[in-house]
């Protein structure tokens, strides 16, 4: 089994930056892709950014340019830079990874919140 613990949500005036931290445990060792997706209220969950194990990446079209996802294989851990935030950013963040033990797994979440 793979846990997920996400943290560095927060509450951020729109043009602000916070980093998002998802600590993996467990079965590491089967961990394969990761990415951050987000839910907005009333919206569907939606993939935000995404890096292999190798480390190439991809994002959604809304937040190219402005954030940036990266990974620490060395401590299990992938980060989400977010910076120029926007209120419709607002959202619950979710960690995702791909394990061969346990498929694709999520963490709990951590609440954004960008005020106008």
């Amino acid at each position: 089994q793979v846990q997920l613990a996400e943290s560095g949500g927060g509450l951020v005036q729109a043009g602000g930056s916070l980093r998002l931290s998802c600590a993996a445990s467990g079965s590491i060792f089967s961990i394969g892709p990761m990415a951050w997706y987000r839910q907005a209220p009333g919206k569907r969950r939606e993939l935000v950014a995404a890096i292999t194990s190798g480390g190439s990446t991809n994002y959604a079209d809304s937040v190219k340019v402005r954030f940036t996802i990266s990974r620490d294989n060395a401590k299990n851990t992938v980060y989400l830079q977010m910076n120029s935030l926007k209120p419709e950013d607002t959202a619950v963040y979710y960690c995702n990874a791909i394990t061969t033990v346990s498929g694709s797994t999520w963490g709990q979440g951590t609440q954004v919140t960008v005020s106008s």
